[in-house]
């Protein structure tokens, strides 16, 4: 019988535009979890496998570039208590408070307790209990050989200097930890593998229908889109990173949260990557049921995970002292074939006494009687032929906990338009980047029901900041919809009348007569009061006749525009066009490939674009000469 772990390092991209880390996760892991994890097991003879997401470590070296300074939350903590406002001051006790005290606290003085409860902090309180604060974060490594940390621990009260001090060595710390994972791997002590750019759900991106295939009565988002090409641009990027820090490709990917299906294993074995891993469950459902022996489907690798012995490591073990937690472990080990264990790697141990040290030291000994190898390792042994590969994920076998409610549909939604709305940009390099960020499946994870944290808007922040960085690249004013937060609220809906009838207007620029527009269909995008200036095109009306399609908008600066008008991603040819106090156009239908069909209009001034055209919602229409069918929204 063989054994191999695999420990999951993941955080999301927590940087806004700016590039300031608006969240603090990756540094408190790095000081608690990324050093601590690998050297437990260089004390031991044992082999694991460490999965390093490319966002954590791209993370991990701009903290190392960069500072403190480039972290929000840790210049609020260099400040002195005296001098933060109070809006800052409930932010830094928010927190401070997000630790364990009963498990992350351990090693401190009692007075760190009585502070953590106490709800109005005077100025010196608040500076010790960011002391305490960052003392609970630091790992078992650094509380036992840091000169300087282990004074602390000896106290109860801290100056403004040392709490400076503390900060500086912990930064100090961080350029040590990716080497110390390289060295592992090039001794073949540990193997390093990784995941796709930003950590997103791959085969959603492929193809949204995947969803409704895992779990057929789930509802999907409106208009999708294959978003194929990302999806190879996030296997690409990864192995670019994982490249340049480790010197060589990585042979392993573990697909963010074990989503997979066939179309993603497709890319994987384009992209030379030997072996994959995924949940027991896709196993089942696939038709095969050896959890304990690798199988190979379509010339890669797949290992699968073992549900159970997996979530009593990383959810149950916790309750138990370490030595009955390993006991309880060891008298589950399978009698032959090879144990997949894949887990989360850093977020368990906040739960566990002593951040898992007494655990993963008990467990790791009892390994050292047992025959553990990497998954690099794994892929070279024998494998069963998987002759067809379920679609889902590590987590019910399905992809429901990242679409299918309201709230992460909208997310969903969300994306699709605007690439629709950059579909002409798809090659920048700034739009790339931003769409690869929004792709993170960490956003639609924390999105309507399955999860909780006090932090959900900042994520729902950081999610659609990417999407309106997209628009402010180019130079257009971001959709009311995307400035509107998704959780907790419904989108922003523009004012829509469908058209009634036929309509025959004269193509000059003018309103010739008040009838001539009278049964259109009309779209007003003056929904919000704050909004108006920020659009040059702020009404839209749309018809049709037997023959021609017939587009007029109203706004500003109308002799200055210019216009580019797609249907579905086709660029139309218009017929006429006119300028003059609006804009009028007419196309011929017999140009329409489609009845039915997503109508777009980019607006472009002095050839910059402008802005896209409906910018509240999206516009679909129908044409039809039997108008007892209408156009619609």
């Amino acid at each position: 019988m063989k054994i191999a772990i695999l420990w999951h390092m993941h955080q999301p991209d927590y940087r806004d535009e700016k590039g300031f880390f608006t969240l603090p996760w990756v540094f408190l892991h790095a000081i608690k979890d990324y050093y601590d994890m690998p050297y437990i097991v260089s004390q031991y003879s044992v082999k694991v496998s460490f999965n390093l997401t490319p966002i954590l470590i791209e993370q991990l070296q701009d903290y190392i570039q960069k500072g403190p300074s480039c972290d929000k939350n840790i210049r609020l903590l260099l400040k002195k208590t005296d001098q933060l406002t109070q809006t800052e001051k409930r932010t830094l006790q928010k927190l401070c408070k997000t630790v364990h005290p009963h498990t992350m606290g351990y090693d401190l003085d009692d007075r760190f307790f009585t502070l953590f409860e106490k709800e109005d902090l005077n100025n010196e309180e608040l500076n010790d209990l960011e002391v305490y604060f960052l003392l609970c974060w630091c790992g078992n490594y650094l509380r036992n050989t840091n000169p300087l940390i282990q004074s602390l621990l000896r106290k109860s009260s801290f100056t403004q200097g040392e709490k400076e001090h503390l900060i500086d060595t912990l930064f100090s710390f961080l350029p040590s930890i990716l080497p110390l994972y390289k060295k592992m791997q090039d001794e073949k002590k540990i193997a390093i593998s990784t995941t796709p750019y930003s950590h997103p759900i791959l085969p959603l991106l492929l193809d949204i229908g995947v969803a409704k295939e895992a779990n057929p009565a789930i509802p999907l988002p409106k208009h999708p889109l294959s978003l194929q090409d990302d999806a190879v641009l996030h296997i690409q990027k990864a192995k670019e990173i994982y490249k340049a820090v480790f010197g060589k490709d990585p042979k392993g990917f573990w697909p963010a949260e074990g989503a997979v299906d066939e179309k993603s294993v497709a890319l994987y074995k384009k992209e030379n990557i030997t072996w994959i891993a995924t949940d027991e469950a896709i196993l089942y459902k696939s038709e095969e049921s050896d959890k304990y022996s690798p199988y190979s489907f379509e010339g890669v690798k797949i290992f699968f995970r073992d549900h159970e012995l997996s979530d009593l490591l990383g959810f149950v073990y916790k309750n138990f002292p370490a030595d009955q937690a390993v006991k309880d472990f060891a008298q589950r080990l399978p009698q032959k074939g090879t144990l997949f264990i894949i887990l989360d790697g850093e977020n368990a141990w906040e739960y566990y006494p002593k951040n898992g040290w007494d655990f993963l030291n008990a467990l790791y000994a009892m390994l050292e009687n047992n025959e553990t190898i990497t998954f690099d390792e794994a892929s070279s042994l024998q494998s069963k032929r998987l002759k067809k590969l379920a679609p889902g994920s590590w987590i019910y076998g399905n992809f429901d906990t990242w679409i299918g409610d309201e709230e992460k549909n909208r997310a969903w939604e969300l994306l699709f338009q605007t690439k629709r709305d950059s579909l002409h940009h798809s090659k920048d390099a700034y739009v790339q980047r931003q769409f690869l960020l929004a792709e993170t499946s960490d956003w639609f994870w924390w999105y309507g029901y399955g999860h909780f944290t006090e932090f959900s808007q900042e994520f729902d922040t950081l999610f659609r900041m990417h999407l309106m960085a997209i628009y402010t690249h180019l130079g257009i004013t971001p959709p009311n919809d995307i400035r509107v937060p998704i959780v907790g609220s419904h989108s922003m809906q523009a004012t829509i009348n469908e058209p009634q009838g036929y309509i025959y207007p004269v193509i000059d620029g003018k309103v010739t007569s008040f009838f001539e527009w009278l049964d259109s269909g009309y779209l007003n995008e003056e929904v919000s009061s704050t909004m108006q200036s920020n659009f040059a095109i702020q009404k839209l009306f749309w018809g049709e006749n037997e023959s021609s399609i017939f587009f007029r908008m109203d706004g500003e600066d109308i002799a200055l525009l210019d216009c580019r008008i797609f249907f579905d991603e086709d660029e139309i040819q218009i017929s006429s066009m006119a300028k003059d106090e609006i804009i009028e156009f007419e196309i011929d239908k017999n140009g329409c490939k489609k009845k039915e069909f997503e109508v777009r209009i980019e607006i472009y001034k002095k050839k910059k674009l402008l802005q896209i055209v409906p910018s509240t919602t999206r516009l679909y229409i129908r044409i039809d000469n039997d108008y007892s069918i209408h156009w619609f929204v």
